[in-house]
């Protein structure tokens, strides 16, 4: 059974978490996800439960009704981290806005550019409801939250954080890396992004730049540890 399919179907019987939030904007482009949230959010007493299936919408939604908790996935259609903007641009009209993210990846590097982004806390997608339900009210009262396992790869990742400074690379970056760490040739990687052979060119030149290597090969070994981590 998938994570959606998982949010979505009853699971067994269990006394209703009550999370303090008057109302929650639900951010995904899986009608099934949203419908799952939207079963859990009620179940623990919020209200008034917003929807949205693209970070236009949900930004616009979020502008009218200011909720309470924002939960959004990261990954949409268009390919992208456009999670990432959503989280940065609802910060800078609400800085105190408290904000969940959501992931089918547990990338410490994503989840720490996450964190930077302004999002309160980090949850995976196949994570348990009574989990949710507690990282939920943790960010509905204003704390942090991340799964044990996440916290310590990312306390891992800060503590080389000055050899290799990942978190100055955009989303957009960080997936060409990835996929010159997975072997891919320029060509195939444009085709995949949707990008000009240039592009690609260009990209991987500021890469080098930004991640202060001198070689071609040095910027394959890192990309190669890099993709280690993804699927």
């Amino acid at each position: 059974m998938s994570a959606a399919q998982r949010l979505a179907a009853p699971g067994p019987a269990q006394p209703a978490r009550s999370v303090r939030a008057r109302d929650l904007l639900i951010v995904d482009d899986h009608p099934i996800v949203l419908q799952g949230f939207r079963l859990l959010a009620e179940e623990a007493g919020i209200a008034r439960v917003h929807e949205a299936r693209d970070i236009v919408a949900a930004y616009r939604t979020f502008h009218r009704h200011r909720p309470g908790v924002v939960v959004t996935d990261l990954s949409f259609r268009d390919g992208g981290l456009s999670g990432l903007s959503l989280i940065r641009r609802i910060r800078a009209l609400e800085p105190e806005a408290r904000i969940l993210a959501l992931s089918m990846h547990r990338d410490p590097v994503i989840v720490a550019r996450v964190l930077e982004c302004g999002a309160l806390g980090f949850v995976l997608k196949d994570t348990p409801a009574a989990a949710f339900l507690e990282a939920l009210e943790a960010v509905a009262n204003g704390r942090s939250y991340l799964p044990h396992d996440i916290a310590i790869e990312i306390a891992m990742l800060n503590a080389g954080a000055h050899d290799l400074p990942l978190a100055n690379l955009s989303s957009r970056e960080m997936q060409i890396l990835v996929l010159i760490g997975k072997g891919k040739p320029y060509d195939e990687i444009a085709e995949i992004l949707t990008l000009n052979y240039r592009s690609v060119v260009n990209a991987t030149a500021t890469l080098r730049s930004k991640l202060g290597v001198g070689s071609m090969a040095e910027l394959m070994q890192i990309a190669a540890s890099q993709a280690r981590t993804r699927p």
